[in-house]
């Protein structure tokens, strides 16, 4: 198994590129950039790390079509992929943070509310993205692309294709997005999903990849896990409460939260999920309503929290992600993320080489 890792998007892309030689040097597989709202654009936070690195993987992530439509991300991906000279990857999916922030959503939906993933026909819409950027970043000529969601009303051949195209990563969920990107993507990325659940996932991903028409290069099975190691543990465990909210079985739909939790306790998580929303947008981690042990049965279960004598434990969890059929796990660091680099560099890759 891989170790990639993920920044947010608050560095200046020559912090970026210092990133990234360090991270390239340290033997991570990719260094994913975090599409967030109020944060630096993805692309150009790591145009910089393109020309300054030489093998690791750039990626930015999550990506919506939904946000941005293909044809833009595709000019955008292989502009990118050429700085780099082929290393570019994109985590697309049909949600994150900034659909969140920038989708339509139907008159009178509650401020923040969800989105309606099947009025957007997410699952379809993200595969007629992926192949609309898959078919651009080939340098073919093609005459358009009518979809049932998407389309390209024109003939397109991309002349400054001269790298080998990037790979194009299914950020999916949900048993339809994970069939749907074993069929068609050159790798998934789920996110938060703790061992003992990732037979479940294996399973619908399998059923995608049996019904692909042609063969998976190198297909990539990879997992967003949340990294808050520190030396200081009640650091850690404030910066694991703020945020706490994003984590797959805490924000709406709550996947995978009854493997967690007993039926009572995952009905209140649902029900106070404003709490942990606003724990994370004030920075307090303070979340009202909500048993201080259950809280932190949370996020034991799904992120890597503590100081380092609790390291050697995590690792004995990426273990048993890796024996379940991980083949990357992208870590994502918040706060001090040159020192996290270290510490994962120190502590974490020599296990995995």
């Amino acid at each position: 198994m891989d170790i990639e890792i993920i920044i947010g998007s608050d560095m200046h892309p020559q912090q970026v590129a210092e990133f990234a030689v360090q991270a390239e040097q340290a033997g991570v597989r990719t260094l994913w950039h975090s599409n967030l709202p109020n944060g630096w654009d993805p692309f150009i936070g790591l145009s910089q790390a393109a020309v300054a690195t030489h093998r690791i993987q750039l990626g930015v992530l999550a990506l919506s079509p939904y946000e941005m439509h293909p044809v833009r991300i595709a000019y955008s991906l292989i502009s990118l992929n050429e700085l780099c000279r082929g290393r570019a990857v994109i985590g697309l999916g049909g949600g994150g943070a900034m659909a969140l922030a920038t989708t339509e959503r139907p008159k009178g939906t509650a401020h923040g509310g969800n989105l309606d993933f099947k009025r957007m026909r997410i699952v379809r819409g993200v595969r007629e993205a992926a192949e609309i950027i898959w078919r651009m970043s080939t340098g073919r000529f093609h005459w358009g692309y009518e979809g049932e969601v998407f389309s390209v009303r024109q003939p397109f051949r991309m002349k400054n294709v001269t790298a080998p195209r990037p790979r194009i990563i299914s950020c999916s969920m949900g048993p339809q997005m994970l069939r749907m990107g074993g069929r068609i993507a050159d790798g998934v990325q789920v996110g938060d999903v703790t061992a003992d659940r990732l037979p479940e996932v294996m399973t619908d991903l399998r059923a995608g990849l049996a019904k692909r028409t042609y063969p998976a290069e190198d297909f990539r099975i990879g997992n967003f896990w949340a990294w808050h190691i520190k030396s200081d543990r009640a650091a850690s465990m404030h910066e694991a409460r703020v945020g706490l909210f994003a984590r797959a079985e805490v924000i709406p739909p709550h996947i995978g939260l009854d493997h967690l939790l007993d039926k009572e306790e995952a009905q209140l998580v649902r029900d106070k999920y404003r709490n942990f929303l606003m724990a994370g947008v004030t920075g307090s981690g303070r979340i009202e309503g909500v048993p201080p042990d259950l809280v932190q049965r949370l996020i034991d279960a799904v992120s890597s929290s503590g100081d380092f004598n609790d390291i050697d434990r995590e690792v004995e969890r990426y273990r048993a992600m890796e024996r379940a059929g991980l083949t990357d796990l992208a870590l994502r660091v918040f706060h001090e993320p040159f020192a996290a680099l270290k510490t994962i560099r120190e502590r974490v890759l020599p296990e995995f080489r």
